[in-house]
């Protein structure tokens, strides 16, 4: 298996190729630790990060024997059981399952087929990862042993005549006895025959009326929210302040061309200085219900992308030549926006996960871009979230 240097020149490949960088730069360093070779390539502050350096922990300490790190695999295994990715709780991938999937990548692609199928959360992380990020020819793809589905055998009915019997057939003792006693009451037989069918046409006209009920509509909560709910307009902030009771808020006031700015407290103090944020677009939805943060009212929020764990956070650049007020648009997805979204429906908590940038920047929803009138909104952040 890798040595500790072949563990770490892996790695240093793997991020490397995630950001397009040369990794031959980076190379040359492998007598440093693992955390600090991780951060010069990231250009991150992540000393302070305990969930990243834990798994940089881990990946430093990782088994080389066979039943150490059968164990550490299924401690990994046992996390992933309740979460999707490795960094920040999330559902997007970062560096930290970059770092621990170049880690165990080697000894999980030779593990026989009886102990992958011993590991599901693992493998189905492993499949996720290597299918979401672009790692060229560096890792051999694992392949995984898929279990087919046969679909149960509808049970047979009596109106198929598919029922198997399940008693015995009669002798032909029995059966030249009954022959001769329907023979005999063959009169009353028909009799009873008409009855019978007539009685058996009534079930199958109630069972037909209730058939033709209306099957249960789905309720609207269970239907798929459109990004066309959100009234996203660009706005211009003409004024940025500190927040007068929280170190953590900015207090900004946006024109959006409705005559007078509005004011939104935005919690970007700790990325952004008022002065940077003076004068810039944003991308603000609207529609968002006014409230109170810390006794100063907001009327509107503003986009902002972040990395995994959000130690960089910016609000989305919007295209100069932009128009104040404009809304942004997303081709496919022409609804009417919500006059005001209803909290208690949670529509923009439902909505903002399938916000989020490409590998390009470009911000999305759905892989769909935020479209202006001079272009998509952007970010220097990809692959982030969007809020």
């Amino acid at each position: 298996m890798a040595s500790g240097n072949d563990r770490k020149r892996t790695i240093v490949s793997a991020l490397c190729k995630s950001r397009s960088l040369d990794a031959t730069k980076f190379l040359d360093d492998l007598g440093n630790d693992l955390k600090s070779l991780s951060i010069n390539i990231m250009k991150t502050a992540y000393e302070n990060n305990e969930e990243f350096n834990k798994w940089v922990t881990f990946a430093e300490n990782f088994p080389s024997d066979s039943k150490a790190c059968s164990k550490s695999l299924s401690q990994l295994n046992e996390y992933l059981t309740e979460h999707a990715v490795l960094g920040g709780g999330g559902y997007t991938s970062s560096d930290a399952d970059i770092i621990v999937f170049s880690t165990v990548h080697p000894y999980v692609i030779s593990l026989p087929n009886s102990d992958k199928n011993k590991l599901p959360h693992l493998m189905r992380w492993m499949d996720y990862i290597q299918s979401t990020l672009d790692f060229g020819e560096l890792f051999k793809r694992i392949v995984l042993e898929k279990v087919p589905f046969d679909p149960p055998l509808a049970k047979p009915t009596a109106k198929g005549g598919a029922e198997p019997s399940t008693k015995k057939p009669e002798s032909s003792t029995k059966k030249a006895a009954s022959n001769a006693k329907a023979a005999n009451s063959g009169a009353d037989s028909e009799k009873k025959s008409d009855v019978l069918n007539k009685q058996a046409a009534g079930k199958t006209e109630a069972a037909t009326e209730k058939k033709k009920l209306p099957e249960k509509v789905p309720d609207d909560k269970d239907k798929e929210l459109s990004v066309s709910l959100l009234k996203i307009q660009v706005g211009l902030i003409r004024k940025a302040s500190k927040h007068p009771s929280a170190d953590s808020l900015l207090v900004e006031e946006i024109d959006v061309g409705e005559g007078k700015s509005r004011q939104v407290v935005s919690g970007l103090a700790k990325y952004c200085s008022p002065e940077e944020l003076t004068n810039r677009l944003v991308a603000l939805i609207t529609n968002v219900k006014p409230g109170k943060l810390r006794d100063v009212v907001s009327e509107g929020l503003v986009l902002c992308a972040s990395n995994a764990d959000h130690t960089t956070v910016e609000p989305l650049i919007v295209p100069e030549g932009a128009k104040i007020g404009e809304c942004v648009t997303f081709s496919g997805h022409e609804g009417k926006p919500e006059d005001v979204l209803n909290p208690k429906k949670k529509q923009l908590d439902k909505i903002t996960p399938n916000l989020f940038t490409d590998d390009k920047g470009v911000a999305t929803f759905k892989g769909v871009p935020f479209m202006t009138s001079a272009g998509p909104c952007t970010s220097t952040i990809s692959n982030a979230s969007i809020k």
